[in-house]
């Protein structure tokens, strides 16, 4: 995972690993939450800032309140 992290693609970790071909590296390459942001945030429409969305108190107490 940190070489994912670094940067390297998948398909130089199997050659790296031995592997016949990447799909046999696949399931051994599972997406932490890191990643999932990562993918997360290129999904943000122009103009919006990526991260996680956090709840203002006032709606976290009315859903909480239903």
């Amino acid at each position: 995972m940190a070489l994912l992290h670094a940067g390297i693609e998948p398909t130089v970790l199997a050659l790296w690993l031995g592997h016949a071909s990447p799909a046999s590296t696949r399931p051994y390459i599972h997406a932490d939450m890191a990643l999932k942001q990562q993918a997360a945030d290129r999904l943000a429409p122009p103009g919006v800032r990526p991260g996680r969305y956090r709840a203002p108190d006032e709606l976290l107490a009315f859903l909480a309140g239903l």
